[in-house]
C-alpha cells in the first residue's frame, strides 16, 4: 500500500480510499437499516463499490466494534486535531461510531 490514504478491508481484497470511507460513513448516517434498498443506496453514494463490497465493509466495521466492546482490541491512540473542537479522543470516536453507524 502506497500511503495511508488507502485502507484495505480485511479478508475481502477491496481497498478503500479515505474519501470512500468518509462517503461510506456519511451514507450509513443517511440510510439507516429501515431504508429500502439501503446497501444499493450506500454503494451508489460511495461510488466505485458494489453492493456486496459495502455490505462486507459494514460487516467488518460491526465485527471491529464488537471486538472493541468486548475488550479484545485496545482503542487506537487518535491524535487530537487541535483547537477546532472537532477532534475525537478514543472514547468519543468509539461512542460516535457505535451510536451512529450501528442503528
Amino acid at each position: 500500500m502506497a500511503s495511508n490514504s488507502i485502507t484495505s478491508s480485511r479478508n475481502c481484497g477491496s481497498t478503500w480510499t479515505q474519501r470512500q470511507n468518509k462517503q461510506f460513513e456519511e451514507a450509513l448516517a443517511t440510510y439507516d437499516r429501515d431504508t429500502p434498498d439501503r446497501w444499493h443506496n450506500i454503494a451508489r453514494a460511495v461510488g466505485g463499490k458494489s453492493t456486496e463490497e459495502v455490505k462486507r465493509h459494514y460487516d467488518i466495521l460491526v465485527k471491529d466494534i464488537m471486538q472493541i466492546e468486548s475488550d479484545q482490541v485496545p482503542l487506537p491512540n487518535y491524535k487530537n486535531t487541535g483547537g477546532n473542537g472537532r477532534g475525537f479522543n478514543n472514547e468519543q470516536r468509539y461512542l460516535f461510531l457505535s451510536n451512529n453507524y450501528l442503528k
